[in-house]
């Protein structure tokens, strides 16, 4: 018999949808949105695989309904929406799409690290308000970008490593690290300095966040540590919304606390478009577009649906199960 799986999404890369009904017998949820929870509650019901979507919260109920699961796939590198704990009690396995993102990721938190130092939004702002009265002014929109720069990187895993390779490219002075792991050995070797968290925050021009949601990490990001920071200082965060208490940033960055800012990831997501944040020019927001390549997101379907194949053919998952 072919493996009977429950798809969350129609629109993922078509080549990974084809490849999936080639293999399984393939259940999609028809709508271009997440899927409601009464669907995913009767659609996983005597299924063999889930594949599954950040939108989609896979919690004690979903996976008790599906009564027959032998894996949950998820198309991304996050997998705090799905149950670890209860997936590792009824032994069904986990897996995620890491690796495949982590240079497009990297791209990004570079181009908002560029863009939120040399002030690119707001200059762009500026000539949509009529503010571009002179031609040239000496003093006028002056940014600062990262050539000459300390780097504080907070969180130094794939895609901060990865970030750092394209630092170095652009001449950074030098780059500071905090990490739990410590010592991260590739980002040493590439000159990277480990320091506690306050003088990693407290020395860099630009700080950039990379680091997984956890209850040691949820709104880490507040008023006592952007206080820490240098006036001058420049907030990047491409990793999770929950690090950051946002009324502190927005307090910050209205305050002169620090210069500027660029969000990948907020809460909740998406953000209204009345949100206090959306008023400030010193601050980028993004829709949570990291990985957003066209051949970023067919790797991810392939991977995720490899996954599922695999698992459900009795074979090893093509990435490492995040349960197991």
């Amino acid at each position: 018999n072919r493996p009977t799986i429950y798809l969350t999404r129609p629109d993922i890369p078509h080549e990974a949808l084809e490849k999936l009904k080639a293999a399984c017998d393939v259940t999609v949820y028809p709508h271009e949105h997440p899927v409601d929870r009464d669907s995913l509650l009767k659609g996983v019901v005597g299924k063999d695989g889930l594949l599954c979507m950040l939108t989609d919260k896979v919690d004690k109920d979903v996976i008790s309904a599906g009564d027959k699961l032998k894996i949950i796939a998820t198309m991304s590198v996050g997998f705090e929406h799905i149950d670890i704990e209860e997936c590792k009690k009824r032994n069904i396995v986990v897996t995620n799409t890491p690796d495949v993102s982590s240079d497009s990721v990297a791209e990004l938190t570079t181009s908002l690290a560029l863009a939120a130092g040399r002030r690119i939004v707001d200059c762009a702002e500026a000539i949509k308000q009529g503010e571009w009265v002179y031609s040239w002014s000496p003093q006028w929109l002056l940014g600062q970008g990262l050539h000459n720069s300390t780097v504080g990187f907070v969180g130094m895993g794939r895609i901060a490593q990865s970030v750092l390779r394209r630092c170095i490219g652009l001449q950074i002075k030098r780059a500071l690290y905090f990490d739990k792991f410590h010592p991260i050995k590739p980002a040493e070797e590439m000159g990277a300095v480990y320091m506690p968290l306050n003088d990693v925050v407290g020395q860099a021009d630009f700080i950039i966040c990379l680091v997984n949601l956890c209850d040691e990490t949820r709104e880490m990001f507040n008023k006592t540590l952007f206080t820490k920071m240098k006036k001058t200082a420049v907030f990047i965060n491409t990793s999770r919304g929950g690090v950051v208490n946002q009324e502190d940033l927005y307090n910050a960055l209205k305050n002169g606390i620090i210069r500027a800012a660029a969000i990948d990831v907020s809460l909740p997501e998406p953000l209204p478009k009345d949100h206090k944040l959306l008023t400030l020019r010193n601050l980028i927001v993004t829709p949570h577009i990291g990985s957003s390549e066209i051949s970023v997101r067919i790797a991810m379907g392939h991977l995720a649906v490899d996954n599922v194949i695999n698992v459900t053919t009795g074979k090893p998952p093509r990435s490492k199960a995040v349960n197991m």
